[in-house]
């Protein structure tokens, strides 16, 4: 949190006392032992004492909206203020567009590289194709070191409607190629990866909860159903939550009419139940929902409701612990506050916030503080009083307090990855080398492997392959460790072959690929087939 905050924008030109009327009034309009203008008034005062009296010039806005950040701070953790230039770069995740040509892109070699163009966009309509290099801008040459993700951004983002000229260099032609761009609204996709784990296992992955989620979801369950799919493996790891309508629209495809799927209630909010409608795409069948420490908010919502009714199992690492709501409230700048204003609960009545009575400092120590106690790596180092204990329709226990505990704990294997490994990937040597290995052998490949599953098939792991990358890394100040390599061989395989595969197919891809290392994925895989556990669990499927 301390991180998001000091990226704010510190700039406005609205009044402080106008800012302070807005703030106040949410927080001591019920407050019966305070006169709210006593401390509207005395904290107009006290900016009217430093604007007359103070020795040297003061930013009056800048210190406003640090007054606003830091008394939020004093809140929760999650309560926070976004500038108005702030507003809608946070908002354009969660809205699922935004406007711009439509590409996928990295600085490669001081060049804007095209990974791959949004499907349905603009870039795409004209032809534009992965592996293109982007060198001028409306005349300009773009490239070299001024040429960064925010150069990016601001020369090829733009409102609908607007136009932008590209000059592409793509290998194999003599001459670069010419393209007018008219921007238009880009999806901002939430789905990360669907695909058939086994010819009944479907997976799905969800990196958050926006306006466009479910459509996302309906579709790629269509697909995994034409493809023979009746179990799936929902995946919410690192999934750090979004929309409470949106959480809510997905845990009732999974359960019957009438229950509930969560709760919310505060002080100065009256309790408001969440209740599963009569539509549900997949109410029966076997469910797996994976989590982990980076499930967060809406994910819990899902995963405790599922839990919660024995509609499935759930499988990794206890989530985040997020219980609290937030409410956007827009101030007259066009800033905006998201102030908590209620908790959630789950069908069993749990609260799942963890903790925040230590202050913010002490809030984000918790994962550090996780890693310490061992819980990443032995489910009994977590321990919940017998007050969070809760029982599900079916008697099973489940426990309040800080996040949702799975019912089978997968620990974190910190074992198969080398210092020599962590040296690769901390100077993102995978994802340079790929993009180098691609642009040279693209062609090859594509006339190669028309289709993931030929891919997957038959890129093998190749020691010719694997000693080009380690001597590149080399030659890159990396020092090759033979025991390094040996002890992480398989991550490094599958790191690089999954980003080829991404870069030559699509995102869905790479989760694919990478999936033969997951051991979350695999162990659900198995308890899938096996089948037994459901049982064992009293699960309904």
């Amino acid at each position: 949190m301390r991180s998001v905050l000091k990226k704010i924008n510190f700039l406005s030109g609205l009044p402080a006392v106008h800012i302070v009327l807005i703030i106040m009034i949410p927080f001591f309009v019920y407050a019966q032992a305070v006169d709210p203008r006593e401390t509207i008034q005395k904290f107009s005062a006290t900016m009217q004492i430093i604007d007359y009296f103070y020795v040297d010039t003061v930013d009056q806005p800048e210190l406003v909206e640090t007054a606003i950040i830091e008394m939020l701070k004093e809140l929760d953790p999650h309560s926070v203020y976004i500038s108005k230039e702030d507003v809608k770069k946070a908002d354009e995740p969660l809205v699922g567009k935004f406007e711009g040509i439509g590409i996928q892109f990295q600085i490669f070699k001081d060049t804007i590289l095209v990974i791959a163009p949004v499907p349905g966009g603009p870039s795409e309509k004209l032809g534009i194709m992965a592996g293109d290099k982007i060198v001028k801008i409306n005349g300009e040459d773009a490239t070299g070191k001024e040429v960064t993700n925010e150069y990016v951004q601001s020369k090829l983002r733009g409102e609908k409607g607007t136009r932008v000229d590209v000059s592409i260099f793509r290998k194999g032609k003599s001459e670069l190629l010419d393209f007018t761009i008219i921007r238009d609204q880009i999806p901002v996709n939430s789905l990360d990866a669907a695909f058939m784990a086994s010819p009944e296992i479907g997976y799905i992955k969800l990196n958050r909860f926006s306006k466009t989620t479910m459509v996302e979801f309906y579709k790629a369950m269509d697909t995994l159903r034409n493809q023979g799919m009746s179990k799936l493996i929902l995946d919410l790891r690192y999934n750090s939550g979004g929309y409470l309508e949106t959480a809510h629209d997905l845990a009732d495809e999974f359960l019957g009419k009438g229950k509930m799927i969560v709760y919310t209630e505060g002080i100065k909010s009256p309790k408001t139940d969440f209740i599963a409608t009569e539509k549900g795409v997949f109410e029966k069948g076997q469910l797996i929902v994976l989590i982990n420490e980076g499930s967060a908010s809406a994910s819990e919502i899902v995963a405790g409701a599922v839990q919660d009714w024995d509609r499935g199992i759930i499988v990794g690492r206890r989530s985040f612990g997020k219980g609290l709501v937030q409410k956007p409230f827009r101030l007259p700048d066009e800033s905006v506050i998201r102030l908590t204003t209620a908790k959630y609960f789950t069908p069993t009545g749990r609260c799942i916030q963890k903790p925040y009575e230590g202050g913010l400092e002490e809030y984000q120590k918790d994962f550090q503080r996780r890693i310490e106690n061992g819980e990443l790596i032995h489910a009994d180092s977590i321990h919940f009083p017998d007050s969070l204990k809760y029982y599900t329709p079916a008697n099973r226990i489940v426990y309040g307090g800080g996040g949702i505990m799975p019912d089978v704990f997968i620990p974190f294997d910190s074992t198969v990855y080398s210092d020599y490994y962590t040296d690769l990937r901390r100077n993102n040597l995978f994802n340079i080398f790929t993009l180098q290995y691609l642009d040279d052998h693209r062609t090859e490949l594509q006339r190669s492997y028309k289709t993931i599953k030929d891919f997957n098939l038959n890129f093998v792991k190749d020691e010719k392959f694997l000693k080009s990358f380690t001597d590149y890394a080399e030659r890159e100040n990396v020092k090759y460790d033979q025991k390094g390599y040996e002890n992480s061989e398989d991550q490094i395989f599958y790191a690089l072959k999954a980003l080829i595969a991404r870069n030559l197919f699509d995102y869905s891809a790479y989760f694919e690929v990478i999936s033969v290392i997951d051991d979350d994925f695999l162990e659900a895989v198995k308890i899938l087939e096996d089948g037994t556990m459901f049982k064992k669990l009293s699960i309904n499927y």
